[in-house]
């Protein structure tokens, strides 16, 4: 990699923790770089194109739906989202086998530790539930949840779940990697369970269970680890003991709200079954199919990533959206099979990459995270790994 697309990959993954504007300025000036770079047909023939096909069959039926609905410019404007994907594409170039993807992690996870410790600062000095108490901003907006350097918690939960999930493997017995990778991740972790955030709780729980399959040391380690955190946050201080205790409950405000969007969401998507009504337009429309007693009566998504894809490109976007899945985990898992038990270090990337994924879509079942570009971009980006692992196969 030369110095400049190095520079450029380091902005992007700085940015990834720190600010939605230097990670997208860094990922447009990368994908230049990669289209320029593709000029040359012996690049090209190397060139790696992750899950092309669904990838670009979701993007197609995008903006097809975008094209039908009632709004065709704002939908198209909202359909820009599509161009996260390059974060796929240019980690998968950037990166040329399993000892640069373990930097880019290590990267990864010292950046979101920063993150992190900005959380833990806003919640430890902040004077209650407010919503902002003035200067300085960053510390005290929104202070009563950890949100780090990102506009809202839910932001900083996802992106401190994907990353935790894909550095998890790299601690357990026999993974023989750095020691200190261990202090950064429990920060991150203690940031996680500052945000208050369920979904991305559960999320990760779902990922570490399914790191049981998959590793054959650790296991009883992993199961412990979740126990005793679980101990540890009903021990806790009272508020972070009742949004654990609630998960789940029926009963709760929160929990009552989504079941209303989703009723709502799927009275909507009858109505439009095939291509939805439009990337973006929910907002425009929900008012109409909001329930008597829902609190909220405008809304642009309904906390349910799948039936987010539903009701805005119908049954063609959702079929698309879960090939791009299928087809990863299928990939995935392949070359976890076709790669020897002594390539220790590529495994552990391909691991750490399918954790992070099945706790990104468990997460995205009580939220919309594909909508959330700071956390898409790092799915997208984890998700190049095994392409990348497979690249030097031989690596031990």
């Amino acid at each position: 990699m030369t110095g400049f697309r190095r520079g450029l990959f380091g902005a992007f993954v700085v940015g990834l923790g720190v600010s939605i504007t230097l990670s997208e300025s860094a990922l447009a000036l990368l994908t230049l770089v990669w289209l320029w770079r593709l000029r040359d047909p012996t690049l090209r023939v190397a060139a790696r194109w992750p899950l092309w096909p669904p990838v670009l069959a979701f993007s197609a039926v995008t903006l097809v739906s975008a094209l039908a609905s009632g709004h065709p410019a704002d939908a198209l404007a909202a359909s820009k989202g599509l161009l996260l994907v390059a974060a796929l594409y240019v980690t998968a170039d950037a990166l040329s086998g399993p000892t640069d993807g373990h930097r880019f992690l290590s990267a990864l996870l010292v950046v979101v530790t920063v993150a992190a410790v900005v959380g833990l600062l806003q919640t430890g000095a902040c004077p209650g539930p407010d919503p902002d108490y003035g200067w300085p901003g960053w510390l005290y907006h929104r202070c009563y949840r950890a949100r780090g350097f990102f506009s809202i918690y839910m932001t900083l939960a996802g992106v401190l779940s994907l990353v935790l999930l894909a550095c998890l493997p790299r601690l357990l017995p026999g993974a023989a990697f750095p020691r200190w990778t261990a202090a950064p991740w429990l920060v991150s972790l203690l940031g996680l369970l500052a945000t208050y955030t369920r979904g991305a709780w559960m999320g990760f729980a779902a990922g570490v269970l399914s790191l049981l399959p998959m590793t054959r040391r650790g296991r009883w380690l992993l199961l412990g680890g979740l126990v005793l955190l679980a101990i540890a946050v009903v021990a806790g201080p009272r508020h972070l003991r009742e949004r654990f205790l609630t998960m789940g409950n029926p009963e709760d405000p929160t929990v009552k709200e989504r079941v209303y969007m989703w009723r709502s969401g799927l009275a909507i998507w009858r109505e439009h079954p095939v291509l939805g009504v439009g990337p973006g337009e929910l907002k425009r429309v929900y008012e109409r199919y909001a329930l008597p007693e829902a609190v909220k009566k405008r809304t642009g998504h309904v906390h349910n990533t799948p039936l987010q894809m539903l009701v805005e490109r119908g049954v063609l976007g959702l079929a698309a959206w879960l090939w791009i899945w299928v087809a990863f985990f299928a990939y995935a898992v392949g070359v976890l099979r076709r790669l020897p038990s002594e390539a220790a270090s590529a495994r552990v990337l391909v691991v750490g990459s399918l954790s992070a994924i099945v706790g990104f879509l468990v997460a995205g079942l009580s939220e919309f995270n594909f909508g959330d570009s700071e956390v898409v971009m790092v799915a997208w980006a984890l998700m190049a790994l095994p392409w990348v692992a497979e690249t030097g196969k031989q690596a031990i």
